[in-house]
């Protein structure tokens, strides 16, 4: 029996690291490609080396998502592309510099593509995918949506927005067709390290995982409907309590009087 086509998938920051992987594990799975990131020669590159090796179709978006007009564009490509099954919001910048060291225009550039380009993204992804009942939107965060105090603010503050999105996606979306899944990578040997001033070589090796080894166990937990896949984390109870707990603690978050303890005694 011939397998359905999975349809096609659109990757942002798809020229290297973790796009880049996602890009051949997708097509060998029998997606076709829309790729999209900055630098046009990496992305050539890598869509003539993927399609000789898995004869998919790739097509090629070179785009700055920091740039409103080029954001507008893939925004368009996501409303109109019928073919469209499945979006993955890699995109994104990251530092390790403190506040009191850091640019605020850079920062500021950083949450425009961290989360307002992955939020515009989504928000021309889903409404296509719910009317055709089928789709997927995978959204890369970090470890540091749940441990903010490992590295810049500003970037754990970016990253803690896509989980809690990714969240109230799944909430929302579960019965309409669409599957959601937030992927926390730990640290992971790509660019990322580089571009935000920390050379990888000044990590210890025992935390640093290969790209190719972050992909293929992020794609089994989707294939396992995973809402969150953290691939580093070998005691997956402790994020299973973690996570029992933040919802049992819910329920008790709204009262219409203060708690015993913010009450004076006299």
């Amino acid at each position: 029996m011939t397998q359905a086509h999975p349809g096609t998938a659109l990757i942002t920051g798809a020229s290297s690291g973790i796009g880049a992987v996602y890009a051949d594990r997708l097509a060998r799975r029998g997606y076709d490609l829309i790729l999209v990131a900055r630098k046009r020669d990496r992305l050539l590159a890598l869509a003539d080396r993927i399609t000789d090796q898995t004869r998919r179709s790739v097509e090629i978006l070179d785009a700055d998502l920091n740039d409103r007009a080029a954001l507008a564009r893939i925004e368009a490509k996501l409303r109109q592309d019928a073919s469209l099954t499945l979006l993955v919001n890699n995109a994104g910048v990251g530092t390790h510099t403190p506040l009191l060291d850091s640019d605020a225009d850079a920062m500021s550039r950083m949450i425009d593509l961290n989360v307002t380009a992955l939020t515009r993204l989504t928000y021309a992804a889903v409404p296509a995918f719910v009317a055709r009942g089928r789709g997927a939107v995978i959204n890369i965060a970090s470890i540091v949506a749940i441990a903010p105090e490992t590295l810049n603010g500003v970037y754990g503050g970016t990253k803690a927005f896509v989980l809690a999105f990714s969240q109230s996606l799944h909430h929302e979306l579960a019965d309409k067709g669409v599957r959601v899944q937030a992927v926390l990578p730990g640290a992971t040997a790509t660019d990322f390290w580089e571009t935000g001033g920390l050379p990888l070589a000044h990590l210890p090796k025992e935390i640093v995982m290969s790209a190719s080894d972050l992909v293929d166990a992020a794609l089994t937990g989707f294939d396992r409907g995973e809402l969150v896949t953290i691939p580093s984390l070998h005691a997956v109870e402790q994020w299973e309590a973690y996570e029992a707990a933040r919802r049992s603690m819910s329920t008790h978050l709204s009262s219409d009087v203060p708690a015993d303890r913010y009450r004076e005694t006299r």
